[in-house]
C-alpha cells in the first residue's frame, strides 16, 4: 500500500531555513508526480508545490515562490521541501502528498 512518511518539521525562528523530507514506498515512486501540501491551524489543505514524476518541473503556490524549493531523487524514493526565509504564516502541518494519499504530516513552527 501507498505509505509516506513525512519528517524535518521544526520549530523555526523567522528567517530561518528547514528542509522537509518525505519516505515514499508502496508505489513505483517515479512513475508518479508528486507535491506538498499543507494545513495551518483552523484552516485547511493548501497546496504549496508540485513536482512532475522525473523530477525536472516544479511549480509553487505564489505565497512561497522564491523561498522554497521542491525536489527528489527517484534512486532513494524521496522526496523533498527545501524551505528559506521562513515566515510565521508558514507555520502548519506539512504533508507530501500523491493523488488522494497524504502521510502523517510533520509540524514547523515559525516563530520568534
Amino acid at each position: 500500500q501507498v505509505q509516506l512518511v513525512e519528517s524535518g518539521g521544526d520549530l523555526v525562528q523567522p528567517g530561518g531555513s528547514l528542509t522537509l523530507s518525505c519516505a515514499a514506498s508502496g508505489f513505483p515512486f517515479s512513475s508518479y508526480d508528486m507535491r506538498w501540501v499543507r494545513q495551518a491551524p483552523g484552516k485547511g489543505l493548501e497546496w504549496v508545490s508540485s513536482i512532475n514524476s522525473g523530477g525536472l518541473t516544479a511549480v509553487y503556490a505564489d505565497s512561497v515562490e522564491g523561498r522554497f524549493t521542491i525536489s527528489r531523487d527517484n534512486t532513494l524514493n524521496m522526496l523533498y521541501l527545501q524551505m528559506n526565509n521562513l515566515k510565521p504564516e508558514d507555520t502548519a502541518v506539512y504533508y507530501c502528498a500523491r493523488d488522494t494519499h497524504k502521510g502523517q504530516g510533520t509540524q514547523v513552527i515559525v516563530s520568534s
